[in-house]
């Protein structure tokens, strides 16, 4: 491939990309929001099909939790896979923003919105190499999923779009400034419950306080849960969610309960028997299990991506968790556009900047992996 041409290919539709990033974050897709993650689906499906017949379409957008696929090139060559969410987390109050969530307002260089950074940019990048990839022959494709945000809920159901198909690598368009990640820590959801014994307010020692156990244990775990720390996916961490419990302020509680989120590195094994161990706890039940995400940063796929690879993994989880179980072996990076700060923030905004030199790194990629491109494996060359 002459020089200039390929110059041509990782610079052009720059203006584009930012339109269909706008249209994307117009349409409300708030987790649990089928209708809306559909409506983000057909949009992507449209503007790709519109752009090059090659683009196939595949998916169940009918199901509970819709999924499309689409692809370009041979399936059974190697794949590259994009994979991304169509839901955002709610806007929250309104009037804490600047402009209205869903308005899409380029202003300064930068694009805001809810979901611009997490993540209809990086979806819009990724929609661009899939078109590319139409134009030149090469297999790729892109997989929209649903309810990510709500503990990856979707994955499992557009896992099926990969039982024909070979994978041969995997992007993960979340925001990572443009810096390469080879895994991230699981996520391990828990709801503990204490039970007490009711009584009136005005005679509290004749009952037994659920909150004010509860409050024990938790305090307890400040200091005494065993977390550990990866040298690939950094410290895990433990967070308290919600709490809830008593009936009324005249009625000593006989029940409480908390929403515990750890961030393993590990299964969470040791984490879940510490909890089980207290005395105060009636209850203590898993409500979202994902396992830590790993690669290895020397593979050569990785070291042929034209970025350079962060020491530690992202902090968050991604629907790579799920579909890790379907594609053993199969190299898998989080990589992509706007600073993670920005993710679920009020004013949530992508730097267009780094949009743009996203979608040339992702045009890149696409390229490397044609066999006239330099290295030429199926894995990529060199960048």
């Amino acid at each position: 491939m002459e020089e200039a041409s390929t110059d041509k290919a990782l610079t052009e539709d720059a203006d584009e990309v930012v339109g269909l990033a706008r249209r994307l974050i117009a349409i409300p897709s708030v987790s649990g929001d089928a209708d809306g993650q559909r409506a983000v689906q057909r949009a992507v499906a449209e503007y790709a099909t519109e752009r090059h017949p090659a683009v196939r379409e595949d998916g169940d957008l009918g199901a509970e939790r819709p999924w499309t696929l689409l692809s370009t090139g041979d399936a059974r060559a190697g794949t590259l896979l994009f994979v991304c969410h169509a839901d955002t987390v709610p806007a929250g109050d309104p009037g804490a923003w600047s402009t209205d969530p869903f308005r899409a307002v380029v202003d300064g260089g930068r694009l805001t919105g809810r979901g611009a950074v997490d993540m209809k940019c990086g979806l819009a990048a990724a929609t661009s190499a899939l078109v590319l990839a139409a134009e030149r022959g090469a297999a790729v494709a892109v997989l929209m999923t649903s309810d990510e945000e709500a503990g990856a809920l979707g994955a499992a159901g557009a896992a099926a779009a990969l039982a024909d198909r070979d994978v041969g690598a995997v992007i993960v368009p979340e925001a990572t400034d443009g810096v390469i990640h080879v895994g991230h820590r699981g996520a391990l959801w828990l709801d503990v419950e204490a039970r007490g014994r009711a009584a009136h307010g005005s005679t509290p020692g004749r009952g037994e306080n659920a909150i004010l156990g509860l409050a024990r244990v938790l305090e307890r775990a400040r200091h005494e849960l065993p977390l550990s720390s990866d040298p690939d996916l950094g410290e895990e961490t433990w967070n308290v969610g919600t709490v809830a419990g008593g009936t009324a302020p005249n009625i000593v509680p006989a029940h409480a309960s908390a929403t515990i989120d750890m961030r393993t590195a590990g299964a969470g094994e040791a984490q879940v028997r510490w909890w089980r161990a207290q005395p105060e706890l009636a209850s203590v039940r898993t409500l979202l299990s994902l396992p830590a995400l790993r690669t290895d940063r020397t593979h050569p796929w990785i070291r042929s991506l034209p970025a350079s690879v962060a020491p530690a993994g992202v902090p968050y989880f991604t629907d790579a968790s799920v579909l890790r179980a379907h594609l053993p072996g199969v190299p898998v990076v989080v990589w992509g556009p706007g600073a993670p700060a920005q993710m679920h923030a009020v004013d949530e905004a992508m730097d267009l900047g780094s949009l743009r030199a996203m979608c040339g790194r992702y045009r890149r990629a696409v390229l490397d992996r044609l066999p006239e491109s330099r290295g030429g494996s199926a894995c990529g060359g060199s960048a």
